[in-house]
């Protein structure tokens, strides 16, 4: 069971790879987007946090859980803690400053190449008014479940190798990627789109 309060859930996951590793994922801008279970988190802007009080921007779309009607927005999240590769932990600062804090605590796991990872979702220092409108916890502990769950696939799953080595088939022409045919192409174009397509956002790094 998981520990939860009257303003705290927690839940705790084995993810396979080392505590250095699955920090330098929490604490980079594109990590927040890869591993956001929500469908919210669009892309970010910003340099991996070092120190409390460090910021970057995350374009938000609210559209993905379709119960409130705030559409697209930016937030700012701000660090609030930060003990290298065992606790971070961060408010999201913008139009609503509600004062809800998210964050991740990290222990080395009982196997070799191994962390436990916790990941809690803290609101005990919202506002009376805040608390009036009876909408919290505004996330779930399934939710927080399938952060942790797709942060383990960053281990388990491996890179894909660079475009050209892929050898993906064009269904209509049996063309492959590397072999100069048309739909090389079209799909090597598409390839260097999709940074511009997605907001310019850089995929993490890599949990080995």
């Amino acid at each position: 069971m998981a520990p939860m309060s009257d303003d705290r859930i927690e839940v705790s996951r084995t993810v396979h790879a080392e505590p250095g590793a699955v920090f330098r994922i929490l604490s980079t801008p594109a990590g927040h987007v890869a591993i956001d279970s929500s469908g919210m988190l669009m892309s970010a802007e910003g340099e991996p946090v070092a120190a409390v009080d460090d910021t970057f921007v995350v374009h938000m779309d609210r559209e993905a859980l379709n119960d409130f009607p705030l559409g697209l927005y930016d937030v700012t999240i701000r660090i609030v803690t930060f003990e290298a590769d065992r606790e971070i932990a961060w408010v999201v600062e913008g139009q609503l400053n509600i004062g809800h804090v998210y964050g991740y605590r990290l222990e080395p796991g009982a196997e070799p190449g191994t962390t436990e990872v916790t990941s809690y979702y803290d609101w005990s220092g919202i506002s009376q008014e805040w608390r009036d409108a009876g909408i919290f916890p505004v996330i779930s502990e399934g939710a927080l479940r399938a952060t942790l769950g797709i942060l383990d696939q960053h281990r388990r799953q491996p890179p894909l190798p660079p475009w050209p080595q892929l050898g993906l088939a064009d269904a209509r022409h049996g063309g492959l990627i590397g072999d100069g045919s048309g739909p090389q192409q079209r799909i090597a174009q598409g390839h260097a789109q999709a940074p511009q397509v997605c907001g310019g956002a850089r995929p993490p790094p890599p949990l080995a």
